[in-house]
């Protein structure tokens, strides 16, 4: 087992998306290994970040000190199964970024009491701009914790929670967040083209006006209420549309829209860990 040696089960979309932003901070693809059922994947990895790869799960974990668990939720258990031996010998933390499922349901497929991160990432994590949320059971010790957070990180921004329940609402919120932000750029934008905007126009000023609100949100020093009351005259046009959408009961709606993720994300977490 190499020092510092990450393997990937599972060669997917995220999973290249970590190779890439790890290399581009400076790791070296000698120490990388990728497992994945279909060759050509594989082929075009190796290809594009000169990794190890593997059709073997249990190859590639045999040469981690992490393993980034990258496959579908629906098949994780069968993937632990096949590396479940190679985790209890060589301790290696497990680094889960399948969605909805808990630690100690992945924690129980790999024979139990192993060090397991669980990550909430989302979709801009494909151009390093995601919103990665991690847990870690008690297994998992500082030196491991720092391990998985700077595999998040080289997709955008990690954030730790301390109790697992959190993760259904990191999953209403963030998980899901990127859907929410389209549609309402998706109204934006018909709503201008009714107002006589060129299809073109209204789809730039909407794409720049969303890109220019979040980083004075993400960079700025003032919170999201204090930014809109700057930018809201009393009596002005910002104010007469906010009115609109507040006696739509905006706020109210996010609230059953998030809770209704967090509820659904909770079944499927149920769903999922059956035996």
């Amino acid at each position: 087992m190499s020092e510092g040696s990450i393997a990937f089960i599972g060669g997917g979309n995220m999973a290249e998306s970590l190779v890439g932003g790890l290399i581009a901070d400076g790791r070296s693809p000698e120490s990388i290994w990728v497992a994945d059922p279909f060759v050509d994947k594989l082929d075009e990895l190796r290809y594009r970040h000169k990794v190890n790869v593997t059709q073997e799960n249990t190859e590639a974990a045999a040469h981690a000190d992490v393993i980034v668990m990258a496959v579908k939720p629906q098949v994780l258990r069968e993937a632990a199964a096949q590396i479940k031996d190679l985790v209890q010998e060589n301790r290696s933390v497990v680094l889960s970024i399948a969605a909805g499922l808990r630690e100690p349901d992945i924690s129980r497929w790999l024979g139990g009491n192993v060090p397991v991160v669980r990550a909430m990432p989302n979709t801009p994590a494909l151009l390093q701009t995601g919103a990665t949320v991690l847990y870690a059971n008690s297994s998992v010790d500082a030196e491991q914790k720092k391990q998985a957070e700077t595999i998040m990180a080289a997709v955008g921004m990690t954030l730790w929670v301390e109790e697992e329940g959190h993760m259904d609402a990191v999953t209403a919120t963030s998980g899901s967040g990127p859907a929410y932000f389209f549609l309402v750029m998706e109204a934006m934008q018909a709503a201008a083209q009714s107002l006589g905007l060129p299809g073109e126009v209204a789809e730039k000023l909407v794409q720049q006006t969303a890109l220019g609100a979040a980083r004075m949100a993400r960079e700025g020093e003032d919170d999201a209420a204090t930014l809109r009351e700057k930018v809201t005259s009393p009596g002005g046009t910002t104010a007469a549309a906010l009115e609109v959408l507040r006696e739509a009961g905006i706020e109210e709606t996010f609230t059953r829209a998030l809770t209704a993720a967090r509820d659904r994300s909770r079944s499927l977490s149920d769903e999922f860990g059956k035996d």
